[in-house]
């Protein structure tokens, strides 16, 4: 999981203060799909994916947009200035 976000297009806009983040969300998800996750740990993983740019609201929140073209290089572009 953590080397697939790292190749994914959002972390083109992730410096290395990501790296924190990314590795409490790789935590938390590991621990809910294993069943042993409380219910603030699930919560956890929702925040963080959305701060992270992993959901279409938090794309959205962060001003950050996937290229609409089929065949385009799967890179995250800055819908405003960053």
């Amino acid at each position: 999981m953590w080397e697939e976000l790292w190749t994914g297009p959002q972390a083109a806009m992730w410096d290395d203060s990501f790296v924190p983040a990314v590795a409490m969300f790789v935590t938390c998800c590991c621990t809910i799909l294993s069943g042993k996750a409380s219910a603030w740990m699930a919560q956890e993983a929702r925040h963080l994916s959305d701060r992270l740019g992993l959901t279409p609201q938090g794309m959205a929140a962060l001003g950050w947009a996937l290229p609409d073209q089929v065949g385009a290089p799967a890179a995250v572009v800055p819908l405003r200035g960053v």
